[in-house]
């Protein structure tokens, strides 16, 4: 078998069984080292290629279409920094649990440390970032090496997929000549044409016996509380809402876990905890005995300080993925289940408690914070938390709302509320950078009704070149664009009363006209005049294709003093009910 053709069965059987494996959607950029495998995937009849010249927006945007699907997408480039350049997307997905299969090419083994051109040391490149990492072996054609490859790709998915998911690098060297034979038995596989291998994930659980240990100790408690971050499935909202309406405990609900919007039961949902939890008052009328906490870390620094200020409780953290979600070392179980399975055997075991007064006094601190929300939602200016208070009445039913992080996120967590819309929530909160965002949320949206994204000023700016996806590939996109120009986290925080150098260190103003750069990639753009302008946008263009970024121009300081001012009224007006119920 000459080279050619050894090179072509290598990488077809690859190819063939990294679809049968579950991979239908695979973003490309353009490279020398890697043309074999981008020939072949571009000639299989099933796989979606998606080509983006950038490495680094690339896999971000596969990190966005694994979010949006939770089925792992793959990213393939050339050799040298290229691959260099998926580092940052590769620690996010690592960080928050997305699947991705990394393609990387690289030169012969005879090529390498010698001086050769665009060849760097890829072996191990993303370290402990990723879950597992194979060197390939060099292309041949006879069949124990074609099951081989077919049996590593295959590996590779389910790795990628098996809780807790996150990313998998593959790194094939190949040797010139670098083009494949393509006719039309490409894919015609001889052995188990449908499929080399078929991997069987489970999902954790515990014996019954450890069950009903848990029933136990959490049997006829009031002073409870449940904490639900991110998590992946699906069925996890209807099983924990039955569980707290059983036990009689509060939900503090991250907007992350997608509690917070769809028809299911709210009665239980605490949604205005990151305001009313600043309060010394409120946090000790609120102490619990047992707290029951489930996914991703929350948002809100005034809930982890909580939770770590209540170090005397007893703090069962359960996690499908068998990961170690503790930063803060409370923990007195660490439970390694998955969480719908959790709360459905956990369920079975108990019988439901007495309405709780516990239950009843975070509700009523949860009703009069949202009382007090006309600080927020009279302001005529221009406001980021206002912004927020109002999107889930400005969405559409059925959107998909993507947050970029710094201020964004944390006024989605304050001002994001309970509401009935089918709203489904998404962030990068592993590694919590702003880089990718934009890339991110396109490659969501190619799995999304109607993508919303979210995002400051430098966060846009950071990923501009990312807006290129969406006009090769038509995505429609909304882009709420709060311009505060500069970095307005900074603003609260202890930075900020060091003001000789505040500005040239943390402010950072970039005063760019981002119009400029949107109608570059042929989008529209709106710089929003007030509220009823953005309401009227909105409403407009819930139909409209392409790319619509709105600027909302705000000012940091007056965001900062708003916020402030806000925090302190409610926790007035809290501290007064506290001493009138005690």
């Amino acid at each position: 078998m000459s080279h050619q053709e050894s090179l072509t069965a290598y990488i077809a059987a690859f190819v063939a069984e990294l679809y049968s494996s579950g991979i239908t959607d695979v973003v490309v950029s353009p490279g020398s080292r890697s043309t074999p495998m981008a020939m072949v995937m571009a000639e299989h009849p099933e796989l979606k290629v998606h080509i983006h010249v950038d490495e680094r927006s690339a896999a971000f945007f596969a990190l966005g279409i694994a979010k949006a699907t939770n089925r792992p997408a793959a990213i393939l480039c050339t050799s040298g920094t290229a691959a260099a350049n998926y580092f940052p997307a590769i620690v996010e997905a690592h960080s928050s649990r997305v699947p991705l299969v990394v393609l990387t090419a690289d030169r012969p083994h005879e090529l390498r440390e010698v001086g050769a051109p665009q060849a760097i040391n890829q072996i191990h490149l993303y370290g402990q970032h990723v879950k597992w990492f194979a060197e390939m072996a060099l292309p041949e054609g006879n069949r124990e090496i074609i099951r081989y490859v077919r049996t590593v790709c295959a590996r590779a998915a389910a790795i990628a997929a098996q809780a807790p998911a996150g990313p998998v690098h593959l790194n094939f060297p190949f040797r010139e000549p670098l083009i494949p034979k393509l006719d039309e038995e490409l894919f015609q596989l001889e052995e188990r044409p449908k499929g080399y291998v078929k991997v069987q994930n489970g999902d954790l659980t515990l014996e019954h016996n450890h069950f009903q240990d848990i029933a136990e100790k959490i049997k006829g408690k009031e002073r409870g509380i449940i904490v639900c971050g991110n998590t992946a499935d699906n069925r996890f909202t209807m099983a924990v809402t039955r569980l707290s309406q059983a036990l009689n405990f509060p939900i503090l609900a991250d907007p992350l876990s997608q509690l917070r919007s769809g028809s299911h039961s709210k009665v239980n949902i605490i949604d205005t905890y990151d305001t009313f939890l600043r309060n010394e008052d409120a946090k000790t009328f609120l102490q619990p005995d047992v707290v029951l906490r489930f996914g991703a870390m929350p948002i809100s620094k005034a809930l982890t300080i909580f939770l770590k200020e209540n170090h005397g409780a007893e703090q069962f953290v359960i996690d499908g993925g068998g990961g170690w979600r503790d930063p803060s070392a409370l923990s007195t179980e660490m439970i390694f289940c998955n969480e719908t399975i959790f709360c459905e055997q956990l369920l079975s075991l108990l019988d439901t408690n007495s309405p709780s007064g516990f239950l009843q006094d975070w509700q009523r601190v949860n009703q009069l914070t949202k009382e007090n929300m006309s600080l927020v939602k009279d302001l005529t200016e221009l406001s980021e938390g206002k912004l927020f208070y109002q999107l889930a009445d400005m969405l559409p039913e059925g959107a998909t709302l993507f947050v970029g992080n710094s201020m964004p996120i944390r006024d989605l967590d304050s001002f994001f509320l309970n509401n009935e819309k089918s709203i489904k929530v998404m962030a990068n909160r592993g590694a919590n950078g702003i880089d990718g965002t934009v890339s991110t949320a396109l490659g969501a949206a190619l799995y999304s009704k109607s993508l919303y994204l979210v995002l400051g000023d430098l966060t846009f700016f950071h990923d501009l070149n990312g807006l290129i996806a969406a006009k090769l590939y038509n995505i429609d996109i909304h882009i709420i664009l709060v311009n505060n120009n500069g970095g307005g986290i900074f603003s609260f925080l202890p930075q900020s009363e060091h003001p000789k150098n505040f500005e040239l260190l943390f402010g950072t103003p970039l005063n760019l006209e981002f119009e400029h750069a949107v109608r570059m990639f042929d989008g529209n753009f709106t710089k929003i005049t007030d509220w009823d302008h953005l309401d009227i946008e909105m409403k407009n263009t819930i139909e409209s294709t392409g790319i619509h970024v709105f600027e909302v121009v705000t000012k940091r300081d007056s965001n900062r003093d708003e916020h402030r001012e806000f925090w302190r009224s409610v926790s007035q007006e809290i501290s007064n009910f506290v001493y009138g119920a005690k």
